[in-house]
């Protein structure tokens, strides 16, 4: 097995052109704990570099496609493409739609409490607490 020493993310996402990746190493930085074994990135950090800059900068303009145009300039066809682009390569999410009068009163749903419990202990991963509660 070749090792690589990589700097940052993008050199990370570049090296690796959108492969399926496995993190085997976490330590943390101010102390001398490591843990070893196969973790998977987050969903969005498989994103390339590019689009998770494109994807921190909506949700930091809070959604607003204006602001992405002055930002980026670019059109609004532009940014739609490329938010159907990015979010082509994620997973779907199930959203329930809600009364405004019931809004405030979360949907109880053992199952998913269920199912996000097994991922905190880490009896799954998150693509499968994805599929489960799909």
């Amino acid at each position: 097995m070749e090792v690589i020493a990589i700097k940052d993310w993008k050199e990370l996402t570049d090296l690796t052109k959108g492969a399926r990746i496995v993190v085997e190493r976490v330590s943390l930085p101010d102390s001398a704990i490591a843990i070893e074994g196969q973790f998977e990135p987050p969903i969005l950090a498989r994103l390339s570099a590019e689009d998770q800059v494109f994807v921190m900068t909506f949700v930091q303009v809070h959604g607003s496609i204006k602001e992405m145009e002055r930002i980026f300039g670019i059109s609004y066809p532009t940014v739609k493409n490329r938010l159907d682009a990015i979010a082509k390569q994620l997973p779907l999410v199930e959203t329930v739609t809600r009364t405004t009068e019931s809004a405030s009163t979360p949907l109880p749903n053992p199952q998913s409490a269920a199912v996000l419990d097994s991922l905190e202990r880490g009896e799954i991963d998150v693509e499968e607490a994805l599929r489960r509660l799909s």
